[in-house]
């Protein structure tokens, strides 16, 4: 089994930052065998669209609305090594889903 904790950088942060980050945790999956179990813990900064058509078996539907380019570079990621993202795959209520609800219960999305 491996076990990777990694945080992406958020997707404010500058394109060179965040292309070293994913080039590094896909060399770091690259070295792990393919016949074992690997979790990747963390934070990926990443906001994905509901819709999953062709990424069905790396996402579900149970995800904010929106996406961002640290989403859609996770996404490929996943699907490539052939992972899940699993806090899609379940129903959660939805102030579950954002880093923090304000006082007059608007939910605020991942930037």
């Amino acid at each position: 089994m491996n076990v990777i904790q990694c945080y992406a950088p958020s997707n404010d942060s500058n394109d060179d930052d965040k292309d070293r980050f994913f080039e590094r945790l896909q060399s770091i999956l690259a070295k792990c065998p393919g016949r074992d179990l690997t979790i990747l813990i963390g934070g990926s900064n990443a906001k994905f669209e509901i819709d999953n058509i062709v990424y069905e078996d790396v996402m579900g539907r149970h995800e904010l609305r929106g996406k961002n380019e640290n989403g859609e570079k996770f996404k490929y990621l996943c699907a490539f090594y052939e992972m899940v993202i699993c806090d899609t795959i379940f129903t959660h209520k939805r102030m579950y889903k954002a880093p923090w609800v304000s006082l007059d219960n608007n939910y605020r999305e991942l930037r």
